[in-house]
């Protein structure tokens, strides 16, 4: 089986859930738990880092989407 392609949207995705709900990446990590710190959401948002399938669930939670709206790229992320 080959390499998972990362979503090209995933980034901008989750810098749009964060802003949504008006947290700073502090806060975000916070909400998000599982040791994630605000460094990890700076990665995860500048696309230097892809978050675990935990992390994306968490932020799907969090935005109240399926989290197929965050990782496809075809589908677009209503908040």
């Amino acid at each position: 089986m080959g390499h998972a392609r990362r979503p090209k949207r995933l980034a901008e995705q989750l810098l749009r859930i964060r802003e949504a709900r008006g947290l700073s990446q502090q806060e975000m990590a916070e909400r998000l738990g599982n040791e994630v710190t605000n460094k990890n959401i700076s990665k995860y948002e500048r696309a230097r880092s892809v978050p675990p399938i935990e992390v994306v669930l968490a932020y799907a939670r969090l935005a109240n989407v399926k989290m197929e709206q965050i990782v496809d790229d075809d589908l677009d992320l209503s908040l």
